[in-house]
């Protein structure tokens, strides 16, 4: 969109008085058609993170007729050394989009980097134009000078590694820029609560993807209102997750970095070490340093929405983790293996819940790595197990058992579910453009259901959870004062050492 007299572009879009006069002047079908948008009104927005889940998402982007991709940021160049779910899911997710089979066809490797995300941009806008050529998309390798350069911006969608989620968010909005994040907003407590902070502080606009509207959770809190399970006392939320390689070391050797490729920049406010492969791509998810682990992969897509619609808006009060061990043999003896640099193969944490505004206090538990709670006996009494993933209620009087993010809720056994006389169906899901929830929210400015002002207590909850693991015991935890109130050593998990330069 482009800058108006006396106006800023970001105040344009969100003013619906200038948008009803300009529509009443000139209907904007008249000019472009059917669902035309013009150029002023679209969101335009910089993609920061070009690797496999960056380019997959970007379609959502392109195809939003709302949305401008103008700027692309990744700190490698172009490699296909990337690891993924497939070898060929992101190569054919970009045909599909391009309408291109041969996109690729020379790569040996999972492709990723600006280069290819410049690419992917300019190739799906060219489409749509009379010279079948477009070259408005800018690359950069940093996103500072990003931030610097591009004046029109609207917003920046972050899809970098986790441990650069809260400084690239924090530097786009203290720019005025809207913010969209995959999760996490951060991997450590005091960086989520800046961020949070600098959101309500900056008034812009803010979406963590991880949000989405289940309405298998609004029915089991029906049930659990009218009683059907008695008073709440546990939750149980449980993945099979990783699902990438795991290790319980730093890498020793030394590998050359990739032609292209800027490590430095990819490091961002972790203290410098030598390049491996094993800790970027994919695989960054298992270390402290970098990623958050299983849960913040996973447990934001099932307890964000469980939070939001159950009102479970105070931090846990402690946590409590069990991960696995293992050992190793030096000169023919065995030794424990201390591992503080990357997340257990499979680990168990409960989380301990003050009461909340409609529900008592209560204990969350989190499973991962093939770990899951034994079938209770209402289970057992359908001669069923429990599921690799799911989500159970344990209330005094009963149970419910639901699929991992929440769906398909059962009352168990089943006898008790047949004889419930309520409502026993979970409603169609409305489903639209997953991109049109943050547009929205940035064009009427309005929060977004997936605000980061509305993910303070899962960011913390789940970021509790690694200091948890780390501290191999139980934290108590004063969310007021942001303290591990029975540990002191355990405070430092609760941020991280900055490399120079770098500090929030």
């Amino acid at each position: 969109m482009k800058s108006k007299k006396n106006m800023n572009r970001r105040e344009l879009l969100g003013s619906a008085a200038v948008s009803s006069i300009a529509f009443a002047v000139v209907p904007r079908h008249v000019l472009g058609g059917r669902n035309y948008v013009a150029p002023s009104d679209k969101v335009t927005v910089a993609n920061i993170g070009c690797g496999t889940q960056g380019l997959r998402e970007m379609p959502g982007m392109l195809e939003n007729q709302d949305v401008q991709i103008i700027a692309v940021c990744d700190p490698n160049k172009f490699t296909t050394n990337y690891v993924d779910w497939s070898s060929d899911g992101i190569r054919n997710g970009i045909r599909n989009t391009l309408n291109d089979p041969t996109w690729g066809a020379g790569f040996k490797g999972i492709p990723g980097g600006r280069d290819i995300g410049r690419e992917y941009v300019e190739k799906y806008y060219a489409k749509n134009m009379p010279s079948g050529k477009y070259s408005g998309c800018n690359s950069y390798e940093d996103f500072r000078e990003l931030l610097e350069k591009e004046k029109d911006l609207d917003a920046v969608k972050i899809m970098t590694p986790d441990h650069l989620h809260a400084t690239v968010a924090i530097a786009a909005m203290k720019k005025g820029k809207h913010v969209i994040t995959h999760k996490p907003i951060a991997n450590r407590v005091s960086e989520g609560r800046l961020t949070i902070e600098t959101a309500r502080r900056k008034k812009v606009k803010t979406h963590l993807l991880a949000w989405s509207n289940r309405r298998g959770n609004k029915l089991t809190r029906k049930w659990i209102r009218e009683g059907v399970i008695g008073k709440l006392r546990e939750i149980h939320n449980w993945s099979h997750r990783p699902v990438w390689q795991q290790w319980t070391s730093n890498p020793t050797d030394t590998p050359p970095i990739p032609k292209g490729f800027n490590w430095n920049l990819w490091l961002g406010p972790v203290p410098a070490r030598p390049y491996h492969p094993n800790y970027t791509h994919n695989v960054f998810r298992g270390w402290y340093d970098f990623g958050g682990g299983s849960i913040a992969d996973m447990g934001h897509y099932s307890l964000f929405p469980l939070f939001r619609t159950f009102g479970i808006e105070t931090p846990p009060i402690s946590a409590e983790a069990y991960g696995t061990t293992t050992r190793t043999i030096v000169n023919n003896v065995s030794q424990a293996v201390n591992n503080d640099v990357a997340f257990p193969y499979s680990c168990m944490i409960r989380f301990k819940f003050p009461k909340q505004k409609e529900l008592p206090a209560f204990d969350l538990f989190w499973y991962d790595g093939g770990m899951k709670p034994f079938p209770p006996e209402e289970l057992e009494v359908d001669n069923k197990s429990i599921p690799a993933e799911g989500m159970m209620f344990v209330g005094d009087k009963g149970k419910i058992l639901a699929s991992f993010h929440g769906e398909n809720p059962q009352i168990i056994p089943e006898k008790k579910m047949r004889s419930y006389a309520g409502e026993k169906e979970v409603s169609e899901e409305e489903r639209s453009r997953r991109s049109n929830t943050w547009v929205n929210s940035i064009k009427n400015n309005v929060e977004s259901p997936g605000s980061f002002l509305f993910a303070g207590c899962v960011t913390e909850t789940i970021n509790l959870g690694a200091v948890a693991l780390r501290a191999s015991r139980k934290v108590d935890y004063d969310t007021k004062s942001m303290t591990i109130t029975n540990f002191q050593r355990a405070n430092k998990y609760l941020t991280r050492q900055y490399r120079k330069g770098w500090e929030l």
